[in-house]
């Protein structure tokens, strides 16, 4: 098998994987929508932004939410003032986003489109800011995801990306023979057993499972031609608290072109 039709491969298992995942997820998205989960992360975003773009007024920054899934990212920043595209490779993801964006009164305000996060279709220096959340482990050349951002962002533009190190929960669940519970954040309430098995082998097929992450990730962005970037890993203890996951916390990976 050639690397291409391995990775064409990857992608249709992950797109059948997301495809079954849609409405479970959706509903993580829409508890999210209903809790203080919606506040924490709009102030989140917002504290990130205003210190990149001080004195900018929302409706003046152009956001690409790549990786939207059912929309939680893109509904909270159109609701804040901000045009945003909303970007995901499943189809049944957009149309969990375009449902709780309608639902959320913010549908007008989302361009919706389906893309690869590896190779955008979008003309280069498009966007302001660049935001994404649990994409970069589930990709199989994370690599060309991050230099393809960077492209499409404007000069001075600003990455975004949140995300944690999976492969690590995974690894230590085969390990201890246990699953996860039911009812935590990242999309796994309602997890059947076919799905988490599904669940690990992507995520053990993907290449950031074997890379030592946020490091790997701000070297690469340094190697790409950044002005400046770096990481936060106390982003999980601040913004989910007791819901962050012991064995894989989440992280933030921020960089300015």
């Amino acid at each position: 098998m050639t690397d291409q039709s391995s990775c064409d491969q990857l992608k249709e298992e992950n797109e059948a994987y997301w495809t079954n995942r849609a409405s479970g997820y959706s509903e993580v998205n829409k508890d999210e929508l209903r809790t203080q989960q919606k506040a924490t992360w709009t102030a989140e975003l917002a504290a990130q932004i205003e210190s990149a773009f001080p004195g900018a007024q929302p409706h003046e920054l152009h956001v690409l939410d790549m990786g939207c899934g059912p929309g939680f990212f893109s509904i909270i920043l159109a609701r804040a003032g901000y045009r945003v595209t909303a970007a995901d490779y499943t189809p049944a993801m957009l149309d969990e986003a375009r449902t709780n964006a309608r639902n959320e009164s913010v549908e007008q305000a989302i361009d919706f489109c389906r893309m690869d996060a590896e190779n955008l279709e979008v003309a280069s220096d498009t966007f302001d800011i660049v935001v994404s959340r649990n994409l970069t482990w589930n990709l199989p050349h994370p690599d060309a995801a991050y230099a393809e951002w960077l492209r499409v962002l404007k000069p001075g533009g600003m990455l975004l990306n949140f995300d944690a190190s999976y492969g690590d929960t995974v690894r230590n669940n085969e390990k201890n023979g246990t699953h996860l519970p039911e009812g935590k954040v990242y999309g796994h309430c309602g997890m059947t057993p076919e799905l988490e098995t599904a669940n690990a082998k992507i995520t053990l097929s993907m290449p950031m499972s074997k890379t030592l992450r946020p490091e790997w990730d701000t070297e690469l962005l340094e190697s790409l031609g950044c002005s400046d970037c770096g990481f936060d890993k106390a982003v999980g203890t601040r913004i989910l608290g007791k819901n962050d996951l012991a064995d894989a916390p989440m992280f933030l990976v921020w960089a300015r072109k």
